[in-house]
């Protein structure tokens, strides 16, 4: 049985760049109490997801506050303790807003941050896993593949089993369900949607309600996106499609609430218009719990090709 003492250590971080002429430069930070240069990382919080511990860590560490892109994958390693640590790892873009806002200031841990060029990278940085990190991180730079948004397929928070009204969607969310709308929204944060698209349902608009307030997003309602829509239309897709489309024409991350029995349409028509492989791991981002999201990785330049989904949910 594996304890809090024996337990791997769970951390995350992101490879920040920004884009030079024709090529990339990476953010490194140089830390003078471990004599090493490293990317910037660190661990998580009982009360966050490790999606958000990399933005949070990337802000201490840098400055700079980032919007996750694709993930890059996870280094693993012993500590001196003897616990395992694993990094999960982003790739982030700085914006050109961010790296005229943001500011670097020394503290006991980073003592210095520098800007590397792609091509130097791996001689600058002390630890070799750090280096074959960097290799995915390259694969993408190599195929333009590192500007990309997202559509986030996320599932209503916990609704009470019927209404007031006796339809289907008047259900209003149950206590439970409110705290995990409102745990979401940092989760949610973390890849800087810009648009909320939902489900006509209540349980569907309660969900993405403080998302909306804390960020000032205004909610686009789909009835396409509802339950009861795709009952009455007998699973046709051709509405579910129809959104799919709009929101990858428009290249922008994107937030998709819906339900359980549409969440698989959604997913599978992403895949359709994208040209992408629908295979296993496409099935099962749409198989969500209550609260739970799956984020689809799409390259900016059309076809849009999936490059990596992944499924979170946030802490309760």
């Amino acid at each position: 049985m594996t304890d809090a003492t024996t337990a791997p250590v769970l951390a995350a971080g992101a490879v920040c760049w920004r884009r030079r002429a024709k090529s990339y430069e990476v953010l490194l930070i140089d830390r003078p109490a471990r004599g090493d240069v490293s990317l910037p990382k660190g661990k998580a919080e009982p009360t966050e997801s490790l999606p958000q511990t990399a933005v949070r860590e990337v802000l201490e560490e840098t400055g700079y506050q980032v919007h996750l892109g694709v993930p890059l994958g996870s280094t693993t390693y012993t500590l001196p303790n003897g616990r395992d640590k694993t990094v999960l790892y982003w790739a982030a873009e700085v914006s050109k807003s961010e790296l005229e806002r943001g500011t670097f200031v020394p503290n006991d841990e980073v003592g210095g941050v520098e800007w590397v060029p792609l091509a130097k990278v791996g001689k600058r940085l002390t630890y070799e896993r750090d280096a074959e990190l960097l290799q995915r991180f390259a694969e993408l730079a190599v195929t333009g593949e590192l500007e990309s948004f997202a559509l986030i397929a996320l599932r209503h928070a916990k609704a009470a089993f019927d209404s007031p009204s006796g339809a289907d969607a008047d259900r209003r969310l149950t206590a439970r369900g409110q705290a995990q709308a409102r745990a979401v929204v940092p989760a949610l944060a973390a890849w800087g949607p810009t648009r909320i698209v939902s489900s006509t349902a209540a349980r569907c608009l309660a969900t993405v309600a403080p998302f909306a307030r804390a960020t000032g997003i205004e909610v686009k309602k789909a009835p396409q996106l509802s339950q009861d829509g795709w009952e009455q239309r007998q699973h046709d897709p051709s509405g579910v499609r129809e959104v799919v489309d709009r929101r990858i024409a428009k290249g922008r991350t994107t937030v998709l609430c819906s339900h359980a029995p549409v969440l698989p349409e959604i997913i599978e028509q992403i895949a359709e218009a994208t040209g992408s492989p629908n295979g296993g791991r496409m099935t099962r981002a749409g198989i969500l719990g209550t609260a739970e999201f799956s984020v689809v990785h799409l390259a900016a330049k059309a076809p849009h090709r999936v490059l990596a989904i992944e499924t979170h949910a946030a802490p309760e």
